[in-house]
């Protein structure tokens, strides 16, 4: 018996989900040096580093609501993206004080990948940074700020602006149809995670900007900046 999505996909068809994630136990939340994974609907703790784990209720419904966030980072000095022939797309690499890293599972693996970061394409009437924040929500169910711009990669077919970004509300139970399971996974551990060639130069790249901070996760009010191109 075919096991589907909670959530139907933007047509408002049913997902079904050919080969189910494994969720860990609820305990694996609160250690730093572990893998915890959560599946759609899935239990998660009330709470995490300080930020509760709730529903996100309030996220915004138009394209005119991801644009004026709170979110969207205006101090941030980004540089433009260069054109390369490829359709653009932004994401971001959501970071946790404990000292790791959200990722998601696409369902059935789409594209090829076993885990990734959350990303997509921007489409007319979102600028960068507001396409971040809304593939972020669709893809882990979380709210996020943005902290820092990480780099621009080339995939094969998008050109991805990449930004650095830390939870500030919702729950990775509220994902979307397009991820099967969301995972917060130790720095050490990301490497092995990571099946996708595309994604092995932006854990290149989040390493360097690790090595050169105390602290993985930015305070409040404090933006991430380096020299990368």
């Amino acid at each position: 018996m075919p096991i589907f999505h909670p959530q139907p996909d933007d047509e408002g068809k049913p997902v079904a989900i050919k080969y189910p994630s494994t969720p860990t136990g609820i305990e694996a939340w609160a250690a730093p040096a572990a893998i915890a994974t959560v599946v759609p609907d899935g239990p998660v703790p009330t709470e995490l580093n300080g930020v509760a784990l709730t529903p996100w209720a309030n996220y915004p419904r138009t394209d005119e609501g991801w644009a004026y966030l709170d979110g969207i980072n205006e101090d941030l000095d980004e540089p433009p993206m260069e054109a390369s022939g490829k359709k653009p797309a932004a994401g971001a690499v959501i970071l946790e004080p404990d000292g790791r890293v959200w990722v998601v599972h696409p369902t059935n693996q789409f594209g090829g990948y076993q885990a990734t970061f959350p990303k997509g394409r921007v489409y007319a009437g979102l600028s960068l940074q507001g396409a971040e924040l809304r593939e972020c929500w669709e893809e882990t169910g979380l709210q996020v700020r943005i902290t820092g711009w990480l780099g621009d990669f080339e995939r094969t077919t998008t050109r991805s602006r990449l930004y650095l970004a830390k939870r500030v509300g919702g729950t990775p139970a509220a994902m979307g149809w397009e991820s099967q399971a969301v995972s917060l996974v130790p720095l050490s551990k990301l490497g092995a995670m990571l099946n996708g060639a595309a994604d092995k130069p932006v854990l290149e790249r989040l390493m360097q900007v690790v090595a050169t901070r105390p602290k993985l996760c930015p305070e409040d009010g404090e933006v991430i900046r380096h020299s990368g191109k």
